[in-house]
């Protein structure tokens, strides 16, 4: 056991011959322990199911399988069918209840061996089960959006590719490698399509033709250890080869009355439990292993004890028609075993989060929008209705785990990044990513251990400043996908009219902004195409000619860019003439996702990751300090959120300048690149208050302020985020559009008694701050309406 272990350690897995040795191996125990190690490398706290339907389009099949009691001769009044009705209803029953994943399982070409089966698709017009269940598959996304699944037994290569195009993942069981059970006596006999080097031959078309795939063994059928270990080293070899096999089952062989095979022994929970094992120590801890709970009743943490990960499919709605004598166990069973072995039971789709995260590559564009539709980050079922900018009410939060679970949530390996964090030592990019893929207790630790951390240096203070936002055009010649305030040529055929404000109406709205209270106005705008560096000097001299005590909080380094290169100036001379004309600190936008795989998509024409830092340096370096932004929930990935976070440490370790740092949620509603199908619905809740807990980890002790948006995150949302380390309202921004564009619905402005209010609700004190967070001149704030009284007196 100590060559085994020695051999992972060094090498990462086992080759061929080390596997094979495992054979030999009796201690379950040991191998337990050796796999559970494993899958927590790869998985973490989280152990998966998928919510579904199952659909058993047919239920004839040409093999004659010893085990099998799914298949069933044609009696004299069945319909060798569903008809498409049915299908329907049974597909409309599970979206109802919430499932994600109709899976559709029947038998092997039923047409090729009952007359009934030919005679019933050419009366439907059919030429095929396949092509009859690729319709099925296509109606049942149609009318409930259900992403269906597709187990229908050995295929063609042309076969597999039409449902490819109606799925998005299919499956076929190996089962075992033993040529020998489809001898006579054998549980295989007289089953053609049981042959091992036939459904090996499928398994690896499907992964020439990428598709997401689901395979795995049947244990107890009459193979033996070594037989098994030769199994699942095929299916690494074809993973290996095509990195299609997403998941793979170990399924224990249970008895059925009526069948060849209802005399026969079942394994016993320990032939399971080390034939798991053997499984995650072989194919490694990113493998997905799934043992369906329902088959081993009362022996969940066993089998989570052997290192699977995942449940596989659990119905609300129907049985396992495969398997009808081992009836679902109830979720909330499920989830309180689960916790009770030290896990998290999270529902995922058909499709797992890596193929999520590629699906690119690995669905079909007719299926992909719909996938985005249902996921988050991490490519999990969103599993509440609130995104940013919308006036829904966001969901509750999970609960801090129980005192029996908390010492496994404070010994986990994201408490201990955090921990890590907190004493200011900079994580990586793996340990970042791990913390922002949390779930359930884990994830309520984390944003306890952030606002412990916002306690000790930030006290109970939380600071907002009375400002206003003028946005000064809206006609931009650049075209980010994410943009819904921005107009071209075609802007009459988009949200709103194209304006661009003449330098006098600059100066009124921000002397209205001054006379109510403002210290600090934002100006943005979009890239008009007549502008040049000249324009943003100008706007800067006609507001400090009328009003010299005003904060000029300015210009997106995208607009300091353009400026520059418009006056063909460097841009170190460029910054320095803003300042000398009243610029007095930038905003820390256009960054967007500061990585170039996301920004070719969303916004390629835009500045580049070196050019964004460049501004930024140059700013700095001349005492022009900045905020920092992350605009999150839209097509990256957490580990994009991690590279952008340690660009921003990194550059403030050098230069210093970045006051504080604003995550700005995705607001999906009328973006350009969300209405093409292209992007997620936003964050989650749960991603966003994340994004500020581990914001406030990650950034420790360089970037001390952590600031949360009401535009975007609404009341209850800015709440959620002040007490999972938030320390910063923003401001009262009067006048904001730019989220009011892309749908957003909290409103343009909060007055300081809101925001106030809002504040002391949680038992916290509000204070009136600069834009670089020093104590404003006192000066009175005017409501609209005591403003409007004033105007009155003062016109007599």
């Amino acid at each position: 056991m100590d060559i085994l272990v020695e051999s992972i350690s060094r090498s990462g897995r086992l080759d061929a011959r080390a596997a094979l040795e495992l054979a030999e191996c009796h201690s379950t125990e040991a191998l337990q322990t050796i796999a559970a190690k494993m899958r927590d490398q790869g998985h973490g706290s989280l152990v998966t199911y998928s919510p579904k339907v199952f659909i058993p389009l047919t239920r004839l099949c040409r093999d004659v399988c010893h085990y099998c009691s799914f298949s069933r001769d044609p009696g004299r009044d069945d319909a060798p069918y569903l008809a498409p009705e049915q299908v329907l209803d049974i597909a409309r029953a599970g979206a109802r209840a919430g499932c994600h994943e109709a899976l559709f399982t029947l038998g092997d070409k039923p047409e090729l061996r009952y007359g009934k089966a030919r005679d019933a698709l050419a009366a439907m017009g059919y030429e095929s089960t396949v092509t009859y269940l690729a319709a099925m598959a296509r109606l049942v996304h149609g009318e409930t959006g259900l992403l269906p699944h597709i187990n229908a037994g050995v295929m063609t290569g042309r076969d597999l590719a039409e449902l490819r195009s109606a799925s998005v993942s299919q499956g076929l069981m190996l089962e075992t490698i033993v040529s020998r059970l489809g001898e006579e006596g054998g549980p295989h006999h007289g089953s053609p399509d049981k042959i091992p080097a036939v459904r090996l031959a499928m398994i690896a078309e499907a992964g020439r033709l990428k598709i997401p795939f689901t395979s795995g063994m049947l244990v107890g059928i009459g193979e033996n250890r070594r037989e098994r270990i030769e199994a699942l080293l095929a299916l690494r070899d074809l993973h290996d080869a095509y990195g299609h096999l997403q998941e793979v089952i170990i399924q224990n062989f249970r008895r059925k009355p009526g069948t060849k095979m209802a005399e026969a022994e079942e394994p016993s929970l320990e032939e399971l439990c080390w034939t798991i094992a053997v499984a995650r120590i072989i194919l490694g801890p990113e493998a997905n292993i799934q043992a369906p709970p329902n088959l081993s009743p009362q022996s969940l943490k066993a089998l989570i004890d052997s290192g699977i990960n995942d449940l596989g499919g659990v119905s609300p709605v129907t049985p396992d028609h495969v398997n009808p004598e081992a009836p679902w166990p109830h979720l909330r069973l499920l989830a309180r075993e689960t916790e009770a072995a030290g896990k998290i039971l999270l529902p995922r789709l058909p499709l797992y989060p890596t193929y999520v995260q590629q699906m690119e590559e690995w669905v079909d564009g007719g299926l992909q929008q719909s996938v985005r539709e249902r996921v988050d980050a991490g490519g999990f079922p969103r599993v509440d209705g609130w995104s940013p900018g919308e006036g829904t009410k966001p969901p509750e939060l999970p609960a801090f785990p129980k005192s029996r679970h908390l010492n496994y949530s404070l010994g986990s390996q994201a408490y201990r990044y955090a921990e890590k964090a907190a004493r200011g030592v900079r994580l990586s990019e793996k340990e970042l990513t791990r913390m922002f893929n949390v779930r359930g207790g884990d994830f309520r630790i984390l944003c306890a251990a952030a606002d412990e951390l916002r306690l000790d240096v930030k006290g109970d203070a939380v600071t907002y400043i009375p400002n206003c936002n003028i946005n000064y055009t809206n006609i931009c010649s650049y075209q980010c996908q994410f943009c819904a305030f921005s107009k071209g040529k075609t802007s009459e055929e988009l949200r709103g009219k194209a304006y661009n404000l003449p330098l006098a109406e600059i100066q009124q709205k921000a002397s209205e902004a001054w006379d109510r209270g403002a210290v600090e106005v934002c100006l943005q705008g979009g890239i008009h195409p007549s502008y040049t560096g000249q324009t943003y000097i100008d706007i800067c001299k006609a507001i400090k000619a009328l009003l010299p005590d005003l904060h000029i909080h300015a210009f997106s380094p995208l607009e300091i860019w353009q400026g520059a290169q418009t006056l063909g100036v460097p841009l170190e001379d460029y910054l320095a003439e803003l300042k000398a004309a009243g610029l007095g600190s930038l905003p820390g936008t256009a960054a967007e996702i500061l990585d170039e795989e996301v920004r070719r998509v969303l916004c390629p024409d835009k500045l580049t990751v070196d050019q964004w830092t460049e501004v930024m340096r140059v700013a700095h370096r001349l005492g022009l300090k900045s905020t920092a932004t992350i605009m999150y929930g839209h097509m990256e990935q957490p580990f994009h959120w991690a590279r952008h976070l340690l660009h921003l440490r990194d550059l403030q370790e050098e230069t210093g300048g970045f006051t504080e740092f604003v995550p700005l949620p995705f607001v999906h509603m009328e973006a350009p690149l969300y209405r093409r199908g292209r992007a997620r619905r936003g964050p989650t809740f749960r991603e966003a208050v994340l994004l500020h807990a581990v914001a406030r980890l990650a950034l420790h002790p360089l970037i001390g302020n952590i600031q949360t948006s009401w535009v975007k995150m609404g009341r209850e949302g800015v709440v959620a985020c002040l007490q999972a380390g938030a320390n910063d309202l923003g401001g009262t921004l009067m006048n904001e559009s730019i989220s009011r564009a892309a749908g957003g619905g909290h409103g343009q402005e909060m007055e300081p008694g809101e925001l106030e209010a809002l504040i002391r609700s949680i038992g916290r004190e509000p204070i009136q701050r600069n834009t670089l967070y020093g104590s404003p001149r006192q000066r009175p704030w005017f409501s609209r309406s005591s403003r409007n009284v004033r105007l009155m007196v003062d016109h007599g």
